[in-house]
């Protein structure tokens, strides 16, 4: 069994604790027994519920907020050198931890299951994390997002298995040792990082090789980017290392084939034929993308040895992520979703997905780019996914951690859109969009506000809008 807390973060403070991963990593340690404080650069209901945990959170990042006696400061990958913590860290001589390498920490002595992919981290991740505890395996887990059930990003179990989301943005997933490693499809994203697709193939082939001896790779059978990662590491393996590779998917030649996956309005019903068995079970989100997460979520579950048609049954206890096809609300017959796909594959996925839900009625779409590097390489794109809504209201683009990029703006992505014969318009006031969505919404139709940024809060304004 993994010890209560690491002994260096026994008192750590988290730099940008109130962000989805951070987050995650504190509300572990916490119950573990730690003492967390860290800061953000707001306040949040996830600090709030940091501090029902024992947490100390500090608004803004100060020196001052740095505890005399914090044993680490742990940091991501998005902090700045110059922040005013970090340096009274290194003049304090506190020794500082990627949050890779406190997840890592946190894993040790477990059984983890580490899900990986270009996009489909989160949800398949949280199919797993659900369906465990709805088996009584009581896992720990670590997610980017937060759960509709059990509404939590992050728990410490009292189980072996520990579920986590693997991130490859910065290359930080080489840290973990899983038991089972889940590839989900590996594409061209995160520029600032990476360079070309051949970076991209090394950095998970390099996830791949960290399996622990006797391991699983859980891999699609469908994705060209994940069919090639499949032959190098066929191809490159250390010889005489004892690791089981099983595909999952459509395709004829895959170990887990899907058969069908039905639409059944936002759920989806799955069929798959595992070992010679025919096994059929629902996914309660809609469309094709999330039927093959939740393949990959029983196909890695089974690798630890939990009976499929049990693992397939809790399966359907999943209830889905917040922002991940998440209904807001339904006013005067007008359906508000919110999606958080900001790259080109997810944006069409999540579409088709709602397209098939859609009926009669028309699919509108709020979209923000998360980016400026993003939407640099990928901007093209993007605007061609969006030919796949009926219309479309695109804002400027959410800088996140990055500064502008001369000529980079939304226009990149809208003039792609209208190359292709879609309805696109700009909007660069927020503000403005419940008023311009509600001119544009009739009963029956479906609007989604779609990225990575804070276009998701636009969703209650958008229904208090309709219903006025």
């Amino acid at each position: 069994m993994a010890p209560a807390v690491p002994s260096a973060m026994d008192r750590p403070h988290l730099i940008g604790i109130g962000g989805a991963g951070m987050s995650g990593i504190a509300k572990i340690l916490a119950m573990r027994g730690a003492r967390v404080a860290g800061s953000d650069s707001r306040d949040s209901a996830t600090a709030d519920a940091l501090r029902g945990l024992g947490a100390t959170v500090h608004i803004g990042h100060a020196a001052e907020h740095l505890a005399a006696d914090a044993s680490c400061v742990i940091v991501s990958s998005a902090i700045r050198a110059d922040n005013p913590e970090l340096a009274a860290a290194a003049e304090r001589g506190i020794p500082v931890i990627h949050r890779s390498d406190a997840l890592a920490a946190l894993m040790e002595g477990l059984r983890p299951i580490a899900v990986a992919g270009t996009h489909g981290k989160t949800t398949t991740t949280s199919m797993l994390a659900v369906a465990l505890t709805t088996l009584g395996r009581e896992p720990s887990y670590a997610i980017g997002g937060d759960l509709d059930a059990p509404g939590s990003n992050a728990l410490h179990g009292d189980g072996e298995i520990f579920v986590a989301e693997a991130d490859e943005s910065d290359r930080s997933f080489h840290k973990y040792a899983p038991e089972v490693a889940v590839v989900l499809n590996v594409e061209l994203d995160h520029h600032a990082n990476y360079a070309s697709m051949e970076e991209i193939y090394e950095s998970f082939q390099i996830f791949a090789d960290r399996v622990r001896p006797g391991g699983t790779l859980v891999i699609s059978a469908d994705q060209p980017g994940a069919r090639e990662l499949t032959a190098r590491v066929t191809a490159g393996g250390t010889p005489g290392r004892d690791l089981r590779i099983v595909t999952y998917g459509e395709a004829e030649d895959a170990d887990v084939r899907i058969v069908t996956i039905k639409p059944r309005g936002l759920t989806s019903e799955v069929t798959v034929v595992f070992d010679g068995r025919v096994i059929t079970f629902t996914v309660s989100v809609p469309g094709r993308h999330y039927a093959g997460n939740a393949v990959a979520a029983l196909v890695a579950g089974t690798a630890l040895g939990l009976p499929v048609h049990n693992l397939a049954s809790a399966l359907g206890s999943y209830t889905g992520v917040k922002r991940r096809l998440q209904l807001q609300g339904t006013v005067n017959g007008v359906q508000v979703i919110d999606s958080y796909a900001h790259h080109p594959t997810e944006i069409a996925a999540d579409l088709e997905a709602i397209r098939g839900s859609a009926g009669d009625g028309r699919v509108l779409v709020v979209f923000q780019p998360h980016l400026f590097s993003r939407t640099q390489e990928l901007g093209i794109e993007m605007g061609e996914a969006l030919t796949l809504a009926d219309s479309s209201v695109v804002l400027d683009i959410y800088p996140a951690r990055e500064d502008p990029v001369p000529g980079v703006t939304s226009a990149l992505i809208i003039d792609a859109a209208t190359a292709k014969g879609a309805d696109v318009r700009a909007e660069h006031a927020m503000e403005a969009v419940p008023e311009l969505i509600a001119g544009m919404a009739r009963p029956g139709d479906l609007v989604l506000t779609m990225g990575a940024g804070d276009v998701t809060e636009l969703g209650p304004r958008i229904l208090a809008r309709l219903g006025n």
